[in-house]
């Protein structure tokens, strides 16, 4: 039980390192709370955490295993990653602090959802994140306990700390000081969004390079 509880103890203080360090999921959800409201900003959460679950589910499974047989396929993921994030940022600059996918109007459940859920899974470095935690933390053989414990820890933290930006950011003192300067946040976001974005296309072309000379 004692080493049951350091392995978890181990994960949970890694996960919280990576999740409070700012990265496109912390400022999608963030800005959403302050254009929009508390709803659509939890339900972006939510979006967000379906895919925590699908990573760390995938890292038991062994998706470090796949990416590393077919690095093709990360490539491609990554390009497609950096390839949308560069489109918010640009939905965003130009949104002129609207909501990244409407001209103003309240985005709907569906959308806050799927815009929550696509900013984290076009990210594989969620995947690899948890692979590399999960590969370091578990010991050689764990039980179906431990890895359904360490998963469902992942998920509980990923909602805890989306739900609490998208509350802290849409209280009304917060809000209001976003409304008075939207267009600035707007754009500030959009810049690191699309930095975001912009980086990882050129992590997976220097890759890219790295294997066309081998």
């Amino acid at each position: 039980m004692e080493d049951a509880f350091a392995v978890l103890a181990t994960i949970g203080l890694l996960h919280w390192m990576a999740l409070v360090t700012p990265g496109p999921n912390v400022i999608v959800i963030s800005n959403l709370a302050a254009a929009q409201a508390r709803g659509p900003a939890c339900i972006a959460a939510l979006g967000v955490t379906t895919v925590a679950l699908i990573w760390s589910s995938l890292a038991v499974l062994g998706v470090n295993a796949v990416f590393s047989a077919h690095p093709d396929l990360r490539l491609a993921v990554q390009v497609l990653g950096g390839a949308y994030l560069v489109y918010l940022a640009v939905r965003l600059w130009r949104s002129g602090g609207s909501a990244p996918e409407g001209a103003g109007a309240r985005l709907s459940p569906l959308a806050a959802y799927r815009l929550g859920f696509v900013t984290n899974i076009t990210n594989p470095k969620s995947a690899l994140f948890f692979g590399s935690v999960f590969a370091t933390a578990l010991p050689v053989d764990p039980s179906t306990g431990l890895l359904a414990a360490a998963v469902a820890l992942a998920v509980t933290n990923a909602l805890a700390w989306h739900l609490f930006l998208a509350l802290a950011f849409s209280h009304p003192r917060v809000r209001a000081a976003y409304a008075r300067r939207r267009v600035a946040f707007s754009r500030v976001s959009g810049v690191l969004i699309g930095a975001f974005g912009l980086r990882l296309l050129y992590s997976t072309m220097l890759e890219l390079r790295a294997l066309a000379g081998c």
